[in-house]
């Protein structure tokens, strides 16, 4: 049987998105944050395929001032470092497959509509929430913000509230 390759310390890996963080706010003056990139990347699709809409709707012309073209943020830059990383990290240690991670409980079909489900309400939290768990957790703890101890404990918090009913899907 063929020996798994073991992950990252998770200890290690906490200290060095830290820096990784701290570099961010030395080099660009902000922290780090994800869903800023898909709102940019909606934005100049929409500008693309529907200018008038693009125009007229208040989502639209709130999200383009100032900014000039929305796919030049450098939000966008991180996001595809952090795919290209992911991608090359896989790689490296072996892991690049194409396969379902589940539960024995768990059929891929019932796995991949959790994941869609999930990440709907993520996006959509993201939304509600101003930022994503990197912007408005990490960023708003790093700056000792109130909001960002609060998100993080509200992240965890409905995590552990919520895994007792995903659990089958995993054990």
């Amino acid at each position: 049987m063929k020996e798994a390759k073991k992950y990252m310390n998770p200890y290690l890996g906490g200290v060095l998105l830290g820096l990784v963080l701290i570099a961010a706010f030395w080099v660009s003056g902000r922290g780090l944050g994800a869903s800023g990139a898909v709102k940019s990347v909606v934005v100049a699709g929409v500008e693309t395929i529907a200018p008038g809409h693009a125009e007229t709707a208040t989502f639209y012309t709130e999200n383009k001032e100032g900014h000039g073209n929305p796919l030049k943020s450098w939000l966008v830059f991180e996001m595809l470092g952090v795919l290209v990383g992911g991608f090359l990290s896989g790689a490296l240690a072996g892991r690049l497959k194409f396969k379902v991670e589940k539960g024995p409980n768990a059929t891929n079909k019932i796995r991949l509509i959790f994941a869609v489900i999930g990440g709907i309400f993520f996006g959509f939290g993201a939304q509600l929430g101003r930022g994503c768990t990197s912007g408005s957790a990490l960023t708003g703890m790093a700056v000792l913000s109130v909001g960002g101890f609060v998100t993080m404990a509200a992240i965890f918090g409905t995590a552990f509230a919520l895994a007792y009913f995903a659990r089958k899907l995993w054990l």
